[in-house]
């Protein structure tokens, strides 16, 4: 007696879901990604923008609250020292930039105190931030 065996196909994986899959997890990190660059300043009420962007390639943050006072990546800076501070971590970054998160309620004249302070560290690439309106 002959016994038949069945030709049977054999198993596929499809690749069209697995693609769907990979992209998928790419645009989840990319969009993680982005969203961790930009929470580096203390919270204040910024100013809104109908055309603000964000500045990714810059490097320190500097907060200055409604009380006028200064922080400089989470850490508050005694008046008058904000300049040696930003030297010591800009370095020698050629490229080195600050992000200004200003209280909207900040007077005029303070915000342009912490200006002078950032430029006479030697730091010629500042991004005021705002908030985009809605």
């Amino acid at each position: 007696m002959r016994v038949r065996v069945h030709n049977t196909r054999r198993a596929r994986i499809e690749m069209l879901p697995l693609i769907d899959i990979v992209f998928l997890l790419l645009v989840f990190f990319i969009y993680a990604m982005l969203s961790m660059a930009v929470h580096r300043g203390l919270p204040v009420i910024l100013p809104t923008s109908s055309t603000a962007k964000v500045g990714k390639h810059l490097v320190l943050s500097v907060t200055v609250r409604s009380d006028g006072a200064v922080y400089l990546d989470k850490q508050r800076v005694p008046p008058g020292r904000l300049t040696e501070l930003l030297r010591k971590r800009s370095g020698q970054q050629k490229e080195a930039g600050v992000l200004l998160f200003a209280d909207k309620s900040l007077p005029y004249q303070k915000l342009f105190q912490v200006l002078d302070e950032i430029r006479t560290a030697g730091l010629s690439r500042v991004s005021l931030q705002a908030q985009a309106e809605q």
